[in-house]
Order: structure tokens, then C-alpha cells, then sequence
């Protein structure tokens, strides 16, 4: 018996209709700042309140990441549950704590934390104000695979709760198939004694070429083992500004402390300024000349970034080589624009406030 697959036009007609659909959709979607207030809060089932800055579920879709803003009311436990995508939390109010895989991480402003893919979490408030986080997740990049899985069971005790996906050990042997094992089964064992949180009280910020000073916040340099998503933070001096550059992927500055603007733009000039506050999201889109500029005189301005670099940018550039994927001026323009970050008084590095 047999089948005949048809279209009603060639796959040339089809494919041509349907990535020029996609990018015409993709530039409908296009945004540069969203801000606090966009962020709407709303009870969940879980026991917190969430908004969304990007992402489907907040009608705001992209295509790696995604930016969420939760909330936890004093003595409140959220639900457990675990998903196929990992996620990284920076906590901006309130101390409490966060259960994964039953090791508990206590959490206060300006602290860091990654949760693992398919690791149980739940996250509790045992203080008397309300915790205020963000998570940065690789859920639209798993969704868009094919491979995005949600599991709730709701408050059931970690010591009842199944293992995460079980995988075989390596074993001996020099053909395709012992070496697949082995080289998986070390990727497992890496990807699941990776680091879990991060201090605001050890972080050490460097200056950097670009004008400002920085540090990684999660990222593998410092033991964390993620999907791809890097999250450092930078900060600016006052009336300063980081030097320009553009490179692909979407990146997302969390405003931690501060207010400024910035400018993206499909050329190094000719582009728009968006002015930015503390709590709004600036969202910098594929491949846009961009820069940040702290307008405040007197008060520095703290960032934090979030881009899916070790997997999606690495894999773009091997793909598209010879393209230059990431690009900056001259180094006697980028010095020019950034400035010497050795000039700046830098304050203490004091945790962040909220609101």
C-alpha cells in the first residue's frame, strides 16, 4: 500500500512563504525597554505571584529566553515541581530560601542561583516582607525543540518525589557506541555537581575596556554548569557609558540599581536612545549596534546581563564562519567611548534595595 505526500506548491514556494512569515512576525514582536509596571503581577497556583517581562506567556514571545518576575508573601512555601529547562534566579528583595533536589540555599538581595533541568525546587519565605526575584530560563529554546516538559506535584515531600531522568554509566571499549556512553555519562555527572548559588557578599567587580567595572554572577568560569545562559552584572559610573558593540542573539540587562539610556540601533549612529530605570528590562534584540549610557551625574547605575552565549552564540559563529558574529569599534574608538574606569571613585558594593 502506498502514500503520497503533497503540498499544494513546491517545497521551494513553501519554505521561501514560510521564513519570510517568520521574520515579518519576528519584527512585529520587536521591543527595546519594558518596564516595571509592564511587568504585571499575578497569583499562580504555586503559591507566588508572577509577571512576565519577555516571554509567551506575557504575549511577549522570544525565541532562547525567557525574563519573569516572581513574588513570595511572608510564610508562604510554593509548590515543588521541575522542568526540562534550567533557569537562573537574581533575588532583588526579601531573604528566604530556595529546595533543590532537597539541598536548601538560603537567598537574600543582589544573591544569584541556578536551578538545574529537572531538578525538584520549591521556594519559601520565612521573613516578615515579601521576596521579590527574577528568573532567566531556557524554556522557549527547549520549546522550540520540541522538548519543553512541566511537572507540579504540588507539596509532596522531596524524599517521595521521583530521581531526574536515570542515564547508564560509561563503559569500556574504543567503538562509537561505548564511546557515546562515556562521553554522556561525564556530561551528566559535570552538568549535576555544578555550583548552585552565588553571593552578593563574594562577588569581586574588575574593571573591563569597555568603561565599566563587572563580575560573573552565574556563568561556567565560576563552576556554575548551565544550558548556555551566562549571567554577569556590570556597573557604570556616573555619567559614564559602556562602549558600543553588537553581536547576535537576544540579551536581556536586568536594571538593578540606577537609571541611564540606551542606544540601539542598526548602525553605530543614526539609531534611538531608550531611556531605562531601576526594575525595567532593556531588551536588546538580534544584532543591534547597542550602548549604555548611565545619564545619573552623581550615582552609579548596576546591570545585570543575561545572554544564551556558550551555546547558541558559540554554535552561530562556528556555523557562520567567516562571519564576524561579534563586533566592537577600533580599540582606540572603544577606549575613546568608554573611557578609563581607573578614573571612577567606585562606591562600596552595598546589596541591592527594593523598591
Amino acid at each position: 500500500m502506498s502514500t503520497h505526500t503533497t503540498t499544494e506548491t513546491t517545497h521551494y514556494h513553501v519554505q521561501k512563504r514560510r521564513r519570510a512569515q517568520f521574520l515579518e512576525d519576528w519584527r512585529d514582536n520587536h521591543r527595546t525597554v519594558v518596564g516595571l509596571d509592564d511587568a504585571t503581577m499575578h497569583e499562580t497556583a504555586r503559591g507566588s505571584r508572577v509577571g512576565v517581562y519577555v516571554g509567551a506567556d506575557g504575549d511577549r514571545p522570544t525565541r532562547t529566553m525567557d525574563a519573569l518576575a516572581h513574588e513570595i508573601d511572608p510564610g508562604v512555601t510554593t509548590t515543588v515541581h521541575r522542568h526540562s529547562w534550567d533557569a537562573m534566579v537574581f533575588v532583588v528583595a526579601g531573604h528566604g530560601w530556595t529546595e533543590i533536589d532537597g539541598e536548601r540555599v538560603d537567598f537574600g538581595p543582589g544573591d544569584s542561583l541556578h536551578l538545574p533541568s529537572w531538578a525538584w525546587h520549591r521556594s519559601g519565605n520565612d521573613g516578615d516582607t515579601t521576596v521579590r526575584y527574577l528568573t532567566f530560563s531556557s524554556q522557549p529554546m527547549l520549546e522550540t525543540m520540541g522538548m519543553a516538559v512541566l511537572e507540579d506535584a504540588g507539596h509532596t515531600p522531596f524524599a517521595g518525589l521521583a530521581p531526574r531522568p536515570p542515564y547508564s554509566p560509561g563503559i569500556d571499549g574504543a567503538d562509537p557506541y561505548a564511546n557515546r556512553l562515556r562521553r554522556l555519562a561525564r556530561e551528566q555527572e559535570r552538568r549535576r555537581s555544578g555550583r548552585l548559588h552565588t553571593d552578593w557578599d563574594e562577588l569581586e567587580l574588575r574593571n573591563t575596556p569597555r568603561g565599566t567595572r563587572t563580575t560573573f554572577l552565574l556563568d561556567r568560569a565560576i563552576g556554575y554548569q548551565a544550558s548556555g545562559i551566562t549571567m554577569a552584572m556590570f556597573e557604570i559610573g556616573p555619567g559614564r557609558q559602556q562602549s558600543m558593540h553588537r553581536h547576535p542573539g537576544e540579551a536581556w540587562l536586568y536594571v538593578v540599581e540606577g537609571s541611564g539610556e540606551s542606544y540601539l540601533g542598526t548602525e553605530p549612529e543614526g539609531g534611538k536612545r531608550h531611556p531605562w530605570k531601576k526594575g525595567d528590562l532593556i531588551v536588546v534584540d538580534h544584532f543591534l549596534w547597542h550602548q549604555h549610557i548611565n545619564t545619573d551625574p552623581e550615582r552609579t547605575a548596576k546591570v545585570v546581563r543575561i545572554h544564551m552565549f556558550d551555546s547558541l552564540l558559540e554554535t552561530m559563529r562556528v556555523l557562520c564562519d567567516p562571519l564576524v558574529l561579534f563586533e566592537e569599534p577600533p580599540t582606540h574608538i572603544r577606549d575613546a567611548q568608554a573611557g578609563d574606569p581607573s578614573t571612577i571613585e567606585w562606591p562600596e558594593n552595598d546589596r541591592p534595595t527594593w523598591p
